[in-house]
């Protein structure tokens, strides 16, 4: 019996830690508003992959900031308006 009871209490433990780390993140994001705001230029991730015998491959991945140019990715290339980049 006393077994359970430790395992009982640790899982509430572990549970009052996490709504205590939720509600301090809620109440530091209030009054901000969700995702980011378009900007100029792109976010550029260097993808590095190494496959073991001294082989690999590197890859670099150019994400927009504006969410337009973003979606405008999406759209095949023979739908594109001409005008459009």
């Amino acid at each position: 019996m006393t077994g359970a009871f430790v395992i009982i209490a640790l899982v509430a433990a572990i549970v009052a830690v996490l709504v205590v780390h939720t509600h301090r993140i809620i109440r530091a994001e209030r009054g901000q508003k969700p995702g980011q705001a378009p900007g100029e230029g792109d976010y550029v991730f260097e993808v590095t992959y190494a496959s073991g015998l001294g082989g690999g491959q590197t890859a670099v991945v150019r994400v927009p900031r504006d969410p337009q140019a973003y979606a405008r990715q999406f759209v095949p290339r023979d739908q594109r308006k001409k005008d459009e980049p």
